[in-house]
């Protein structure tokens, strides 16, 4: 698979766990692909090891298997799992973006940041479960369904998110499989994929940070910003993208405050009396914003990079390379737009439009246009919907 690359890449192949790791006490290694079934040392075990003696390695499992006590082996020791019979490209894919997220690394003071890091969120086991049976020949609706359904909470969950005015839907929805029939499975997968994430944090750490808040505003930012990237005419796989990095844009400061927890709770603290946005107090104290922190974690864990972009530049797009409409559009007019709305008190002063970047696009007629299709679909009565959703 990987011959057409042996003059791009520096290829070793070892032939148990034990071999790899020796290899790895001798050469520099970025990444690892490992079996899941090997002799003497299965795959999981070796990425444990490989996590805790060489952390930035980048860590992708195949396997064959997708047992829910398999997969929770994985869980926390891989960034990527590829299902087997694996088609060449994607691994070839896979490894590549690999190497994007450590080039994405070579800010100095992004790597000291990241190396403090007692643990990043996993990818949870559900989105694991969910996205082998979305790439399965014989994916179902009704099959999506029941594996959402095993989890009560994210069931309850979905099944609120989805009956609120974000969704516009004209009938109420009362099961997972209803749910994932109407709102189409990228959507579903996406909604798995936050809820699980926000679920992982303990917001007993930082009492000055609300993760119901936090949650309120992501999902107000995932649904303006899909609702802003139909209103352009975009596909729909530029839509779902745009919905995903909504929902996830925010990531980023799950992981600040799961793990240098006194700090961030001081830059919170900070920004509120000075009214100041976190993010500036961010790169003074970290040398890195949330947004950089949860791009390079949903970098690690193979999102698309349509995503990554959003989510590492929405507060400050024009830095971005892409100079068109995108979902980072989509997201960076949502997030203001849905800070001005719903007036989130965790961020010391609301965001504002990066003017030059949106004027760069020949957009900024578009945007009374934007915040008036937002408004419809978070009602007139804006602190009503936000009760809504928090029930």
């Amino acid at each position: 698979m990987f011959h057409s690359l042996r003059d791009e890449w520096e290829i070793y192949f070892a032939g148990s766990g034990r071999e790899a790791l020796e290899l790895m006490e001798r050469e520099p290694i970025d990444v690892v692909v490992s079996d899941m079934c090997m002799p003497g040392m299965s795959g999981a075990e070796l990425l444990s090891e490989v996590m805790r003696k060489y952390p930035k390695t980048v860590r992708i499992i195949l396997s064959g298997y997708s047992s829910p006590k398999t997969i929770m082996d994985l869980v926390g020791v891989t960034h990527q799992y590829l299902s087997k019979p694996c088609d060449a490209e994607a691994l070839k894919r896979a490894v590549h973006r690999a190497f994007l997220v450590r080039n994405m690394l070579a800010n100095e003071d992004l790597k000291k940041l990241l190396s403090q890091l007692d643990k990043i969120p996993s990818l949870p086991s559900l989105y694991y479960e969910l996205v082998d049976e979305l790439n399965s020949p014989s994916a179902s609706i009704q099959r999506i369904g029941e594996i959402v359904s095993k989890d009560v909470a994210m069931t309850a969950k979905i099944l609120q998110l989805v009956n609120s005015a974000f969704f516009g839907l004209v009938r109420h929805v009362s099961s997972p499989a209803q749910a994932v029939a109407l709102l189409g499975l990228d959507t579903v997968k996406a909604l798995v994929l936050s809820i699980k994430v926000f679920s992982q944090f303990d917001e007993r750490k930082v009492k000055a940070f609300s993760i119901d808040k936090l949650w309120d505003h992501s999902i107000a930012v995932g649904s303006f910003a899909r609702v802003i990237a139909k209103s352009e005419g975009m596909e729909r796989q530029a839509v779902d993208d745009s919905f995903m990095a909504g929902l996830l844009h925010d990531v980023g400061k799950l992981v600040l405050a799961d793990n240098l927890t006194g700090q961030y709770a001081e830059v919170l603290n900070r920004a509120r009396e000075r009214r100041l946005p976190p993010y500036e107090l961010e790169r003074r104290v970290f040398g890195a914003t949330h947004a950089e922190v949860g791009a390079y974690l949903l970098g690690l864990w193979g999102l698309p990079d349509s995503i990554v972009e959003a989510v590492s530049f929405h507060h400050r797009p024009r830095k971005a390379i892409a100079r068109a409409f995108s979902a980072l559009t989509s997201v960076h007019v949502a997030d203001v737009l849905a800070s001005q709305m719903f007036h989130p008190s965790t961020d010391g002063c609301l965001p504002e439009f990066d003017s030059e970047y949106i004027s760069a696009l020949g957009l900024s007629d578009r945007l009374p246009i934007w915040e008036k299709n937002c408004r419809q679909i978070a009602g007139e009565d804006v602190d009503e919907q936000k009760d809504s959703l928090r029930r």
